[in-house]
């Protein structure tokens, strides 16, 4: 039993409300990890302030959702897994590209594997990407600056992950064709 409840906006702290509303009108509803997180208000600020950023960047939604599904496999987190896989594939992501990530490999299509690679390149070393990590990014199109930005979508994720894998929120019924379990470790 998680000793962490799914706060609705009625039962959040005060100051958490306005961001759980926010969630709720941008997305339709309020993800359980979200409700998990609203007991601080700190946390649930945080995370609706970076992701707010992270959607105005220059990535497209296809490339930011990439990115955050990547991002939740190579952290094993099993919630952000089901839910990115969801909304992977309402922004066009190709199924099989989808699938390949799921299972800690790169998309077929050039630009998101360039994306997924540099993604798992910074959670896996630490942020201590090699030169070529970069080199092979900016040949696929891409510029400087969003090397950065993809640095910010994995801070924005890091969030959702950690938080889902210490709150352990119950998986909502609309994503349960997308669960997914980490392999062992």
């Amino acid at each position: 039993m998680s000793s962490f409840p799914v706060h609705t906006i009625d039962s959040a702290p005060a100051q958490s409300r306005p961001a759980l509303r926010q969630l709720e009108q941008a997305l339709g509803l309020i993800p359980n990890v979200a409700g998990t997180m609203a007991a601080s208000p700190v946390l649930i600020d945080a995370f609706i302030g970076v992701f707010q950023r992270v959607h105005a960047s220059s990535l497209t939604e296809p490339q930011i959702q990439t990115l955050l599904l990547t991002n939740a496999v190579a952290n094993a987190s099993e919630w952000p897994v089901a839910f990115h896989t969801a909304l992977a594939l309402k922004q066009g992501v190709p199924p099989a590209d989808v699938d390949a990530i799921r299972r800690g490999r790169l998309p077929e299509d050039a630009g998101l594997a360039a994306l997924s690679a540099l993604a798992r390149a910074l959670i896996g070393q630490r942020g201590r990407v090699a030169e070529s990590d970069q080199r092979r990014f900016l040949e696929a199109g891409f510029d400087a600056a969003q090397i950065l930005e993809v640095i910010a979508v994995v801070a924005a994720s890091t969030i959702t992950n950690y938080a889902s894998s210490v709150t352990r929120p119950p998986l909502e019924a609309q994503f349960e064709a997308f669960a997914w379990h980490a392999p062992a470790a």
